[in-house]
């Protein structure tokens, strides 16, 4: 509805070659921001990436291998990104990583760690080591979360934990940065129709879905997430700070879907 120009703006956004981390960079690219996306896993055929980018006129995007729990491959990124950028304007965390915990055998404090590693501590790492090497903090940090700390979801406890602490020292974080012109903000996705999503629950849960009255089109698709994020970072929303917003399409109000996803599913496994 506005057009908004960033051109001539860096972003940066780990694990941004799929899901929402590159439905961001897509409409960041499309305001004309230069966009740099870290990735760990995945394809190593990234024709289709760079044709999306092309389609819609965005500048070339730079993809970088990083492993987000090395402080290694962090300062080797950033390095690299200084050779052409005097900043970092925006900083997306959006990497997320756990064992699934199916009950409490499954609760060992090394995995609870190592989640930690990779859902929480690369947002205050990340946005530290950026003021290190560029001699400023970005305009925005944008943090990505799930409604798992205020939901259940099965095998997702590690994961809920790791996001709510995460939005915790987003908190602190934009008290912290604000005299540095930085607004720091979190959003909360619910259930999103993603790779690892699909990987998750499989398709017996969209079966699930459609037996229980409601639809498909109630699970956010990445591209909604990937708009919602532009926004926060548009400057029309700079009034907001230390916030958790949440972006769903109405099925946190489906009195815990999961839980009754579950009932569902132990009566299938009956018959």
């Amino acid at each position: 509805m506005v057009q908004i120009d960033f051109s001539g703006r860096a972003v940066l956004i780990t694990g941004g070659t799929k899901g929402i981390g590159l439905a961001s960079a897509l409409n960041f690219g499309a305001a004309g921001a230069r966009t740099y996306l870290t990735y760990k896993w995945g394809s190593d055929d990234f024709a289709p990436l760079y044709e999306a980018f092309e389609k819609i006129g965005a500048p070339k995007p730079v993809l970088l291998q990083a492993d987000v729990s090395v402080d290694e491959d962090t300062d080797t990124l950033l390095a690299k990104i200084r050779e052409t950028e005097s900043r970092i304007d925006y900083f997306i965390s959006n990497v997320g990583f756990a064992q699934r915990t199916m009950g409490l055998e499954d609760y060992k404090k090394r995995s609870l760690f190592k989640t930690l590693e990779y859902s929480t501590w690369p947002m205050v790492e990340y946005t530290r080591r950026i003021k290190a090497v560029f001699g400023s903090y970005p305009r925005h940090v944008l943090g990505i979360s799930s409604d798992g700390p205020s939901h259940f979801y099965k095998g997702y406890d590690f994961v809920a934990a790791s996001k709510a602490l995460m939005e915790h020292f987003a908190r602190y974080l934009s008290i912290h940065l604000f005299p540095e012109n930085c607004r720091v903000n979190v959003v909360r996705f619910g259930s999103v129709k993603t790779e690892s999503f699909s990987l998750i629950f499989g398709e017996e849960f969209f079966e699930f879905i459609r037996e229980s009255g409601a639809t498909e089109e109630m699970i956010l698709v990445p591209e909604e997430c990937g708009k919602a994020v532009f926004a926060l970072c548009s400057g029309f929303m700079d009034a907001m700070n230390g916030q958790v917003v949440t972006v769903d399409k109405g099925m946190a109000f489906q009195d815990n879907l999961m839980m009754r996803y579950l009932t569902w599913q132990e009566n299938k496994n009956k018959q």
